[in-house]
């Protein structure tokens, strides 16, 4: 097993190369074809057009893993996304904060450490809750999608 470029009992690893101390030593540890492994305060961050005060991250993309792509969402107080449906599933967990989520008739309150899934093709909806941010992880199939606001 790796750390930060030296094995788990401290011997100098393959990406020794790289300071262990400092920000940027942490953008990237390891790439190859079949695994990467980065820090994701380096990874561009970028609006969500439908939504407000929401901002998400691709940490692992559809051109890393052959299955699933995994993002983060943060929504800042007062932020959320706008009903509308996918034409693929979402597995999700919440990092922090609380939401009220709506998917399909039905509305929950969500807060850290919920796992929450949306079937393809179920409307669904997300309104933060507090003062504080509420991010989370979904992971989604690698599959072609279709976002339609309802």
């Amino acid at each position: 097993m790796k750390r930060l470029g030296r094995t788990i009992d401290g011997r100098p690893g393959p990406l020794a190369q790289f300071p262990t101390d400092g920000y940027l030593s942490r953008v990237f540890h390891a790439t190859r074809s079949d695994m990467s492994v980065k820090c994701a305060g380096a990874l561009p961050a970028e609006p969500v057009q439908a939504g407000s005060g929401t901002t998400r991250q691709v940490l692992i993309g559809p051109d890393e893993g052959p299955h699933f792509a995994m993002r983060r969402f943060i929504m800042e107080p007062g932020g959320g996304m706008p009903a509308h449906t996918n034409a693929v599933e979402h597995e999700q967990y919440v990092l922090r904060g609380r939401a009220t989520i709506g998917i399909g008739d039905e509305t929950f309150e969500v807060r850290q450490d919920d796992v929450v899934f949306i079937p393809a093709g179920t409307p669904h909806w997300y309104r933060t809750e507090g003062d504080e941010a509420f991010e989370f992880l979904c992971m989604v199939p690698n599959h072609p999608d279709t976002i339609e606001l309802v």
